[in-house]
Parts: structure tokens; C-alpha cells; sequence
């Protein structure tokens, strides 16, 4: 229990008792509740007002803040500590505990039942440290506030400068103070600097000595000085995973930050919670939905290990899929992530405010919410975190009767019988799925499968999915869709193959996923000036957009990777640069990224493509290997279907610039191979290393087949 003040009336006498945790005191719980029992026995003696009562509780602690605050508390007034302020919200214990103005009131408290939950439970709360609190507010009390040692030379010295530029500061010698020790200690941890002096201008922090003549150099310092009447700090706009990550981080600074969220309908209707396509309609219920289809075939593969019924029967002929119960699981995972966040938001003092944000100009934005109730913001800085949306061709007559990946994951019931158009990474993993669910599925692509990716490997996970029963057209473009039948509902779909051909499908679902776009174009870019490519996405130099306060994250970047762990690597080394005084920039170089197609696909690097196009054919070299995961071969599963591959530049001691696995759980073996090519490793050196046996991974150790070589890359033996 922290600085948990109770207030005794009697008359004019007012005893402002501060009980500090256990912790703080360094008494036990028992000697504390002795204590409370003891002041509980003696309420009903007038004598407790006396003040020998009161010289007595201050002999049965050593704690100096009590005696401090016992000494005065016949003068002062109670000012409500700062947990006070932020944990007893609830009216009716507020008034229990500070509106009691007689004796009776506070007996009559104390032995209810009410107030002994609301005692057992902060007394059970981890105590929390006052001279943090006590550091945020000389911070945020003062202009300029500068930590700092009485001897220091470089104290001396950025105090001057401050005296020289006719700026009013405060000075506090932690040498010379009463608990300098422990307000250095908590500087420590929040700077995570040991050095003095710490500047901080108007709650934003500079840094040491050396930082604030930076500062002063550059122009940040008169900038910082000058005195904004804003409402914020920082708005972020977008409640994805970068801005949630961005704006959480701004207010352990002790930023005053707002997070601006609000999910515009899909064509269908289709809206969702806090989190954004990540969690709600990308990789969190596509994981999910995949790794249904995967225990669907392991399920089929039970039976040759042994598996059956107890009257024996395999498990596959008595099975089937629900597609209502696997909805409804996931969507209660993806709702309770969507309250975690807000609760995060509110625990780190994040102001959530769920409205449709437009700039009206570089520190001022409006909001509209669900009612169209509009309200006017400013802010010192922005982040634009929007992230995208999925495109619908503006070609085919009838587009709306199809759906995007913003729908699938909640459709209430299964999609039946499905023809997703495209070809990108969630083209291929809708699909996969699917089929895996046992649902008939059909892909048409335009033209090649996983642009952007290498080629070979996309070629190879088509051929896999088509093994595995997904149907391919290509080319082939979607013209028309036609609804055949409400109930059941069918849909007819005209296409035009690549010959010229006509293509009619009839289908339950029409699934568009033929890529996505920047939600850039709505939120009043155009007013402040912001530079949009055509695309809609943002040119930034280390996230800031060519307005100096106006930032942005995520997949809205102009060339960079549109990834979860970006967007949040990215929001979080902005808000320390910008608030922290620190200097990392997000690396997009190198970033390992996984499709979660039925054989997945993990790389990190370049593509074989790219690799020729950037050093030439005739200095590269390709290691590649097939492989089959051995738990597949009982199963009689389809042999030297995973692949390997290792690019090398021959000129540079064949230093690895391209890393590539299609197979089981490629996420997993991707992961730490960024952290390879970072280090430029070379193939000698995954020569050097011994494999893990039997693993997927174990084929990076031992390959030695080039593609120049000619040789068959097939795996021959499991073992030697």
C-alpha cells in the first residue's frame, strides 16, 4: 500500500496521516497491520488527538517522509498523493475516505466490509517509487530543468549557456540535496545515462552537456524553448501495431500522447476493434486459420502412425471441419487482444480516442467520430500509422459481390466453394487454407505468382499448393460476376484467359486479394503539405515526411517492407529519437519475412533476381538443395518438395546475400538468419557448422550443389 493518506476530523484538528508501504518503511506486514489494528482500538478515545497520541506514532517508525509530514499535518492541507489520484476512482470510496468530516464517519468506515476490501487490496499493490514521482514533477513543473553537480565543470558550463541566452532555469545539485542519491538513481533509469548534467527544456529531454550545445547548434533548443500552447504532445493517428507500439512509448516518456483509431467499413460492412490488420484481419487469424488446415493433415497422416478410434477407424473418415466453431474461436482470440490494448493504453496513460482523424494544418487536426460529431486537436508532432487496405479491381462489373481478406476471417458462415483472385503473399495463403479446410478453391493470376519475391521459390510453392489440390488458371482476369442464386447464393464469373479465351466459373465466394493500398489519400495529406508518391505512399527520411513535426510508420512507407515488426521497430526508434535524445535508425535492410502458404516460405535477402540484376550473373553463386521433412516419409507424403537455397557473391569470399526455405515451420528457421546476412556471414562459415539431426534446417550445413553445376539439387539418403 503507497502513500495511502487517511484524514482523522475532530473540530478544527485535522492529523494527516501518511502510512508508506512496507516496502518504503521497512517494516513487515505484520508490524503494519499491528499498527492500523492498534490506531482501529483507539478511535474511540478522544485522547487520540492529543498530540502525546501523535509523538507516539511518530517513535514507532524511523521513516523520515512521516515524520516530516506528521510535524506539519496540523497546518497543512491534505494534498492527494499521485496513486490516490490515478487508482481510487470510484466516487463512492472518494468520498468514504477524503469527505469524512466526523469522528463516527471514519469508525463507521473502517470496520465495513467495504473498506477492508479496498485496504487488503492496496495494502497487496507493489510499492512505487516516490522519487519518481517527484522527478516527473520537477521535470514537468519547470521550463528548463537541469540535474546536475555542484563541482561538475560541464554542470557549470551548461548553465552558463543557459545564462548567456537570458533562459530561466531550475538547478538541482544532487550532491547537495537530501535524496540526491535516489533522484540520480531514478535519472539513471529513465535517461540511461550515469552522466550530469541531464537537461530537460519544456518535459522534452536533451541530454547531457555536449547534447544541449548540439542542440543549441542546430536550432532543437530554441525550438524546444519556445512555449506551445498545444493539447498534446504527440497524436498518432492509426491504432496498428506501429502506432500502438509509438504511442506507448512516447508516454513512458512522460508524454502527453493521443492514439486517433477508427476502422472505415469494408465494402461488405466488415469492421473491427483496436490493433489493426495485423490482428483483426491479417497475420494473427491467418496463422490461426492456417494451422487449422495444417492439423487437418496431420490428422490424415495419424493413421499410418499407429492413430485410429477405439472401435478402429482412422480419425479421417470420421472427421469434418467446422468453419462456424473455428470462427468463433478465433474472433473471441482477436477480441481479447483488442481489450488488452486498450487496457495497455490506458495503463501507460495513452488517450484512445476512437475517430476518423483529418489534418487542418502541421499541429492541428480534426476528428469525426461514428456520429459524425466533429472535435479540433493540436499537437506538437504526428505520426501517421494508417497502414492499407485491400484493393478491388476497377475492371470487373459486379466487384461488389466479392469479398477481401478484410471479410473472410469473419465470415459467420463457410465460404463454400471459392475463386480468390490474385496472386500476392495473401492471395496464396487464403487459398492454401482453404483448401486445406477441404473447401474447393480456384486461383486465378493475372500473370506471374508472388511479384516481388524470387521466383524460383514462388514457382515451387504453386506447384506444391496444385499437388495439394488448388486449382490454378493463368492468366486469367475476372470481368464479371453475376449473382446466380441468393439461396444457396452462387456466383458466375467471366473471365478472360491469357489466349483471349472466355472463362466462366460458377462459385459460393469470390475472394479478392490483388494487393493493397495506403490509406494516405482521406486524412488531409494535401492541406499540410505532405509528399505523397502516386502510389499514396509516404517518402520519408528516418520516418519524418518533408513537414518537420509529421511523421509516419508502418506500410504507408514509400519503398520500405510492409511488416508487422517494422512498423513496430520503426515507431519505437522514432519516439526515442524524438523524445529520448537518442540516435538509431530503423535498419530496413535484410528484413526475414515468411508467406505462410501450406509449405511456407521463409527468405531474407535478395532474391536470385535481384542479386543478378544488382552484381551480375557471373558473380553470384546459387547453392540449392531439395529435401524431404522426415516426418513425412511413413506418411508417403510427397518427396524433395522443400527447398533450399543459399545466394553467395564470389567476389567477396562468397559473403551470403540471399537466404531461402520453403517447408515446415520456415518462420521459425527464417528468423535468425537476418542476423546472418547483417553479419555477412559467408558459405565457409555455414560450412563450419554442424546440423541438428533429422531437421529441416540441418540441409543450410551441408549443401554443395551449385546451380552452374548442373547437378540434381534432389535429396538422395536421409543419413550420409
Amino acid at each position: 500500500m503507497n502513500n495511502l493518506r487517511f484524514l482523522f476530523n475532530s473540530g478544527s484538528t485535522k492529523l494527516n496521516c501518511f502510512l508508506k508501504s512496507n516496502y518504503l518503511l521497512n517494516l513487515n506486514q505484520q508490524i503494519f497491520k499491528n499498527q492500523f489494528n492498534h490506531l482501529n482500538q483507539n478511535l474511540n478515545q478522544r485522547t487520540f488527538y492529543s498530540i502525546k497520541k501523535t509523538e507516539f506514532l511518530k517513535k514507532q517508525t524511523n521513516n523520515f517522509l512521516i515524520k516530516k509530514n506528521l510535524n506539519r499535518s496540523f497546518s497543512s492541507k491534505l494534498v492527494y498523493s499521485n496513486l490516490i489520484r490515478k487508482n481510487l476512482n470510484s466516487k463512492s470510496f472518494k468520498s468514504s475516505f477524503f469527505s469524512i468530516n466526523k469522528f463516527a464517519s471514519l469508525n463507521h468506515l473502517i470496520n465495513s466490509n467495504q473498506f477492508d476490501k479496498q485496504f487488503n487490496y492496496y495494502s497487496s499493490m507493489a510499492p512505487i517509487n516516490n522519487y519518481e514521482a517527484e522527478l516527473e514533477k520537477l521535470i514537468s513543473d519547470n521550463r528548463v530543468m537541469i540535474f546536475s553537480k555542484s563541482t561538475c565543470p560541464y554542470c557549470i558550463k551548461v548553465k552558463g549557456l543557459f545564462n548567456e541566452l537570458g533562459v530561466t532555469y531550475n538547478a538541482i545539485e544532487l550532491d547537495q540535496c537530501e535524496n540526491g542519491e535516489d533522484l540520480h538513481a531514478v535519472l539513471k533509469n529513465k535517461v540511461s545515462k550515469t552522466s550530469l548534467p541531464q537537461v530537460f527544456v519544456n518535459k522534452n529531454y536533451v541530454g547531457g552537456c555536449d547534447d544541449t550545445y548540439s542542440a543549441q547548434q542546430s536550432g532543437k533548443l530554441n525550438e524546444l524553448l519556445k512555449d506551445h500552447n498545444f493539447d498534446y504532445d504527440l497524436i498518432v493517428i492509426g491504432g496498428g501495431s506501429g502506432g500502438l507500439a509509438a504511442s506507448k512509448e512516447a508516454a513512458k516518456f512522460g508524454k502527453k500522447v493521443a492514439l486517433l483509431d477508427f476502422v472505415t467499413p469494408s465494402h461488405k460492412g466488415t469492421t473491427w476493434g483496436i490493433g489493426g490488420t495485423c490482428v483483426n484481419v491479417g497475420c494473427i487469424p491467418k496463422k490461426l486459420m492456417h494451422n487449422a488446415a495444417l492439423i487437418g493433415q496431420t490428422i490424415k497422416n495419424s493413421k499410418v502412425y499407429g492413430w485410429q478410434t477405439t472401435n478402429g477407424e482412422t480419425f479421417d473418415n470420421l472427421m469434418k471441419h467446422s468453419w462456424e466453431t473455428m470462427v468463433e474461436s478465433v474472433q473471441a482470440n482477436i477480441k481479447s487482444s483488442n481489450f488488452k490494448y486498450r487496457v495497455a493504453l490506458r495503463n501507460q496513460r495513452v488517450n484512445y480516442i476512437n475517430a476518423y482523424g483529418i489534418l487542418e494544418d502541421e499541429h492541428k487536426i480534426k476528428l469525426v467520430d461514428k456520429n459524425n460529431k466533429e472535435q479540433l486537436l493540436t499537437s506538437k508532432d504526428f505520426i501517421i500509422a494508417t497502414g492499407e487496405r485491400p484493393k478491388l479491381p476497377d475492371d470487373c462489373e459486379g466487384v461488389e459481390l466479392g469479398i477481401t481478406s478484410d471479410d473472410l476471417f469473419s465470415l459467420p458462415n463457410s465460404p463454400g466453394k471459392t475463386i480468390v483472385v490474385g496472386a500476392s503473399y495473401v492471395a496464396l495463403e487464403c487459398a492454401g487454407f482453404l483448401n486445406g479446410l477441404g473447401l474447393d478453391t480456384t486461383v486465378m493470376v493475372r500473370s506471374i505468382l508472388l511479384r516481388g519475391f524470387d521466383q524460383e521459390m514462388a514457382e515451387k510453392i504453386g506447384e506444391y499448393m496444385a499437388e495439394e489440390g488448388v486449382k490454378f488458371i493463368r492468366p486469367c482476369v475476372p470481368k464479371k460476376i453475376e449473382l446466380v442464386s441468393e439461396s444457396p447464393r452462387v456466383l458466375r464469373v467471366t473471365a478472360v484467359a491469357g489466349n483471349g479465351e472466355t472463362v466462366v466459373e460458377e462459385c459460393n465466394t469470390v475472394l479478392f486479394a490483388i494487393g493493397r493500398k495506403p490509406c494516405t489519400d482521406k486524412i488531409g495529406l494535401d492541406k499540410v503539405g505532405v509528399a505523397v508518391e502516386k502510389n499514396g505512399k509516404i517518402p520519408v527520411v528516418n520516418e519524418q515526411t518533408n513537414v518537420p513535426n509529421i511523421y509516419a510508420v508502418g506500410d504507408i512507407l514509400y519503398k520500405k517492407p510492409e511488416l508487422t515488426p517494422v512498423a513496430i521497430q520503426a515507431g519505437l526508434k522514432l519516439v526515442n529519437r524524438l523524445y529520448r535524445n537518442a540516435t538509431e535508425q530503423c535498419d530496413y535492410s535484410n528484413v526475414p519475412t515468411t508467406i505462410f502458404t501450406p509449405l511456407e516460405y521463409g527468405c531474407v535477402g535478395l532474391s536470385e533476381e535481384e542479386a543478378i540484376q544488382q552484381y551480375g550473373e557471373e558473380n553470384i553463386e546459387v547453392y540449392i538443395q531439395n529435401s524431404t521433412p522426415f516426418e513425412w516419409t511413413i506418411a508417403h507424403h510427397l518427396d524433395n518438395k522443400c527447398f533450399a537455397k543459399l545466394i553467395c557473391l564470389i567476389n567477396e569470399n562468397e559473403r551470403v546475400v540471399g537466404f531461402h526455405f520453403l517447408g515446415p515451420n520456415a518462420g521459425e528457421i527464417t528468423q535468425l538468419a537476418s542476423l546472418i546476412l547483417k553479419k555477412n556471414v559467408t558459405k565457409a562459415d555455414f560450412n563450419q557448422l554442424i546440423g541438428i539431426h533429422p531437421t529441416c534446417a540441418e540441409v543450410f550445413v551441408s549443401m554443395n550443389i551449385t546451380r552452374r553445376s548442373g547437378i540434381s539439387p534432389k535429396q538422395a539418403l536421409c543419413c550420409g
